[in-house]
């Protein structure tokens, strides 16, 4: 069966919000004991899976929920900052002309992911957004969602930027397209074995249809 309906992550595949990410972060380390982070911290951190990060921060791992709802909170008041990622509105519009169904499956908030798509009148592009999974629990969001539309997992492709969305797609038995221009970088996208990874939003539609 032909992959028809399309899921994409949000924070770094859609949304450009890495900057963004890593200044709340920032202003958070002092309430939650971890150092800042610099640039080339960033680039060492690019090349770490989601546990290698938390292990890294000396964040303690009860603390992690606590953390991730501060920075959804603080990016609600940097949604007016956000950019798409550059070339990727092209692509999801060439993606809904084709009759693909697309959809979002994020840990971020609704309400920030609304924000978002309406402040860059991307509304109408998406037909499903499924917000607030946690860290680790995508692979379960995307499962819900399976059940719920009545769909296989043969009729869907994964878009994601880190190693923890691939992971979440193998789980849910879906195909997964790493991309790496968000965060995690393309040589540990690589190690996590992803069906196809691209490197530019305009690569999206052709490995879309290699896919299918």
């Amino acid at each position: 069966m032909a992959a028809r309906i399309i899921l994409f992550d949000f924070d770094g595949t859609i949304a450009d919000s890495l900057d963004s990410i890593v200044k709340i972060t920032n202003r958070l380390s002092g309430e939650f004991g971890y150092k800042k982070t610099t640039e080339e911290d960033v680039e060492n951190l690019r090349n770490m899976n989601s546990l290698q990060i938390i292990k890294t921060s000396g964040v303690p791992i009860f603390k992690i929920p606590f953390l991730l709802q501060m920075v959804k909170l603080e990016l609600n008041h940097e949604i007016q900052n956000l950019k798409p990622t550059a070339g990727i509105l092209e692509s999801l519009h060439t993606l809904k002309q084709k009759e693909h169904k697309l959809g979002i499956v994020t840990s971020n908030s609704l309400e920030n992911v609304k924000a978002f798509l309406e402040r860059n009148e991307m509304t109408k592009l998406f037909s499903f957004i499924h917000a607030g999974s946690t860290l680790f629990g995508k692979n379960k969001a995307i499962r819900r969602f399976l059940k719920k539309e009545g769909v296989s997992p043969e009729s869907v492709i994964y878009v994601g930027d880190e190693t923890r969305d691939i992971e979440a797609a193998k789980k849910a038995k879906i195909k997964v397209i790493a991309v790496t221009w968000g965060f995690n970088s393309k040589m540990v996208l690589a190690k996590h074995n992803p069906d196809l990874a691209i490197d530019k939003p305009q690569d999206l539609i052709a490995a879309i249809e290699r896919l299918q």
